[in-house]
């Protein structure tokens, strides 16, 4: 006897989306990985897309389990990608544990995805005050109230909590938390993933080689 498909199921097995036929080949690509991402943001930026800085970070616990979430990207250099965050919250342990992270930019509107892997750092804390100066007070005061990760009791407790930091800093400019602060991650490898017909992707990976700088390699789709 046979079980009755999931409608549900069926619906997600039908959704589909044919891609372009526009793609990338290496010798249209800079020598240097970064400015490729550099210049695949700024694309993303003109086309309107909202928050083209919005990149997944992916990082993995003491266990071995991995975890994902969506930051925003506060900067992008010869150096590496920065974010922000709470030193405290699962993200930050799992950052300190590991020293290594891996980021993706998900420009599904443009048909492209950046994939980073490499090695995670602190910001130094100049860099980071700078950064939080910039910050819009609400989310000054929220790095103060919200014990990122941490299991609250209900919404209430958050927003007593916010309370509680907006009037301590009343009247005052908000200093940065001790416990918040960027990571830069350095990249080792650097995929540009571009969609064609057919499911026969363009991937062009760069891979740092010690002392001899980038590669730059296809993959199969």
């Amino acid at each position: 006897m046979t079980t009755p498909q999931d409608p549900a199921a069926d619906r997600l097995a039908a959704l589909r989306q044919e891609y372009g036929d526009t793609g990338i080949e290496p010798e249209d690509l800079p020598a240097d990985p970064v400015a490729a991402v550099r210049r695949w943001l700024d694309e993303a930026v003109e086309a309107g897309l909202h928050e083209p800085n919005a990149v997944v970070v992916a990082t993995v616990g003491a266990d071995g389990l991995p975890a994902a979430r969506t930051v925003l990207l506060k900067g992008l250099d010869d150096t590496g990608f920065v974010f922000y965050t709470n030193y405290d919250s699962r993200k930050g342990r799992e950052l300190e544990s590991s020293g290594r992270a891996a980021l993706l930019f998900p420009w599904h509107d443009l048909q492209r995805q950046v994939r980073v892997e490499g090695a995670v750092e602190r910001v130094p804390p100049a860099e980071s005050a700078a950064y939080f100066a910039q910050r819009p007070r609400g989310s000054q005061l929220g790095a103060w109230a919200s014990p990122q990760s941490d299991p609250v009791a209900s919404r209430a407790e958050l927003d007593e909590r916010y309370a509680a930091a907006e009037a301590r800093f009343e009247g005052q400019d908000v200093p940065v938390p001790p416990h918040w602060g960027g990571y830069r991650v350095a990249p080792e490898v650097v995929e540009l993933w571009q969609g064609r017909s057919g499911r026969m992707h363009d991937r062009l990976v760069y891979r740092r080689s010690p002392g001899e700088g980038w590669t730059l390699e296809r993959l199969a789709p």
